[in-house]
Parts: C-alpha cells; sequence; structure tokens
C-alpha cells in the first residue's frame, strides 16, 4: 500500500502540496487527475523519493521512500519530460538496465519493441514524441516493477498505441499484482483503465472514488407524463440539474438505478429513458455538489 498522510510540499511561496491524505492499495490502476499546477508531478516525485516533504510522510509498504535504497528498487517512473543517454539508442538503454536491474526482461524488451514497431537500433533521438514514449513505457515495464508510476501516459500518443499502451499497463498490473498510478489532465483518458480515480486540486485531493460505484451511482432520466407535472413529483429521488422543455423533464439521479426505475414506472410514464452518464459528466455533478467548478479546473 501507498499511504500518504498529511504531506505538505513548498517550493519558496508556491504551494505545490498541501496536507495531502490518501491511500493507494496493493495491485491497483490509481488514475490522478486535475490542472496544471496542482501536483500531480509533486506528489510523484516524492512517491519516488526525489523530493522529500517539508512535512507529513509517504510510505510504501510502511516503509519512507525518500533515501530508501531498496524500496525505491521496487519502482519504475516514466515522468512527462523524459530522458535518454545521449545518442543512446533503446538496445543501449535496455543494455543499461540490464545492469542495473536484475529483473529486467530483456526477451520481453525484444518483443515489446517488435509489438511496436520500434528500431532499437537506432538513435532515441530520431524518434518522434509518441515514439519516444513508447520507448520508456517500454523500458520501464520491462524492469518487472511492483509499483509503476506514469505522469501524463498517453501524451502524443495516436489512438491505437493509446489502446496498445493502456491494454500493456492492464495486463502486467494483473500478472504481476502491480500497484500502477497514472496521471493526467483528460478523464476520457483514465476512463476505461483505472480502478481507482482521485482528483487533485491546489495540492489536496478533494474527490476520490472507485470507478464502477462512481459510474453507477448517477445517470440521467428523461421522463414525460399526458399531464402538467413539476419537480415534486419525484420527491422520492436525489435529483440533480432538473430541467423541463415542454411535456419531457430531464434530470440527473443520484441513487440506484433499479430502484428509481421502479419509482418512476409507477407513475404512468409515456417517455422514460434512463441513460448513462460519462465518468467526466458523472465528476462535474459530484465536483459540483462539493462546490468545486470541476469543468473549469481541466480546461
Amino acid at each position: 500500500m501507498i499511504k500518504a498522510e498529511q504531506v505538505t510540499k513548498n517550493f519558496g511561496s508556491f504551494c505545490a502540496l498541501k496536507e495531502m491524505n490518501c491511500q493507494i492499495p496493493k495491485g491497483c490502476i490509481y488514475g490522478l487527475i486535475g490542472s496544471n499546477g496542482a501536483g500531480k508531478s509533486t506528489f510523484l516525485r516524492m512517491i519516488t523519493g526525489v523530493y522529500q516533504a517539508d512535512s507529513g510522510q509517504i510510505t510504501l509498504e510502511g516503509q519512507p521512500i525518500y533515501e530508501n535504497p531498496a524500496m525505491k528498487a521496487k519502482i519504475a517512473y516514466v515522468p512527462d519530460e523524459l530522458f535518454f543517454l545521449p545518442n543512446a539508442s533503446m538496445k543501449r538503454m535496455a543494455t543499461l538496465y540490464d545492469s542495473l536491474f536484475p529483473n529486467f526482461d530483456m526477451k520481453r524488451f525484444n518483443e515489446l519493441t517488435a509489438t511496436f514497431r520500434l528500431n532499437p537500433k537506432v538513435s532515441v533521438n530520431s524518434f518522434s514524441k509518441g515514439m519516444k514514449r513508447q520507448a520508456a513505457i517500454i523500458l520501464a515495464l520491462c524492469r518487472k516493477p511492483e509499483y509503476i508510476f506514469f505522469d501524463e501516459t498517453f501524451d502524443g500518443l495516436d489512438p491505437v498505441m493509446r489502446n496498445l499502451v493502456k491494454n500493456l499497463i492492464i495486463s502486467d498490473v494483473l500478472e504481476n499484482n502491480a500497484t500502477a498510478i497514472i496521471t493526467s489532465h483528460s478523464l476520457r483518458e483514465l476512463e476505461d483503465t483505472c480502478d481507482q480515480l482521485a482528483l487533485l486540486h491546489q495540492g489536496g485531493i478533494v474527490f476520490e472514488s472507485d470507478v464502477q460505484n462512481l459510474k453507477t451511482s448517477l445517470f440521467r432520466v428523461q421522463v414525460a407524463f399526458p399531464f402538467d407535472f413539476d419537480e415534486t413529483l419525484f420527491s422520492e429521488l436525489e435529483m440533480l440539474n432538473y430541467n423541463k422543455k415542454g411535456s419531457v423533464a430531464s434530470f440527473i439521479v443520484r441513487g440506484n438505478r433499479e430502484t428509481a426505475q421502479e419509482v418512476l414506472k409507477s407513475k404512468a410514464p409515456i417517455l422514460l429513458d434512463i441513460l448513462p452518464l460519462s465518468l467526466e459528466e458523472v465528476f462535474v455533478h459530484e465536483m459540483g455538489a462539493l462546490g468545486y467548478a470541476f469543468e473549469n479546473e481541466l480546461n
């Protein structure tokens, strides 16, 4: 388990993280979203032991990470700003990794470079932005880490490569019981990959939820009746954003979908549609309930 307790990190007068708390269970794919300056990259650098907390602590399996080589050996980190040795090829980088990390799997490296259609013998400097990110992901995963952290992982990847990387991360987490943290500006990138999602805002996590529960807890209703009505007709339901145009009402319901459907059908509507919400829509409404203008935070 990764545990952050009251973690604060300042850079001069700028507070990157402020009394941040979270627990990330083993074997989880944890998505962290937030705007620029929200503290995502700082948090990852603290988990990897690059930065030391000004106050509070981050532990991995109950142990501090900063200046702890044994725990750092279990971690692979793909940062937003990638680094490769000057003029090095992927093959040269793999040879270096093989000498540094006992679990590095050279056979898998060869298989993945072929899958991604990357030439391991040419300089990484000649690669496009997306190809460099693919190279970094391959090298990190071939270490077979217990914990792997991706900062803006899908940046620069085309849709085909994005799906390939997602499937690769999911299979590695399942196969090795690894733990992954993925940061992004976009919920759409994380929706079908993560087990848990959290919104980081102004240095702290203001919302966190299991993805499946989050997606099923809110849904949209469109309903019409052969008589005039208003929102008082639905007093049994927990409603958000009620709107009526003509004879059709549209609103968001929080709760159990089957129960809501039974309540609505009992009123004999002439039209009833219950529609799922996108994860982004769910976050907008949940954050709105907490007083945050979520849709403005990620634009």
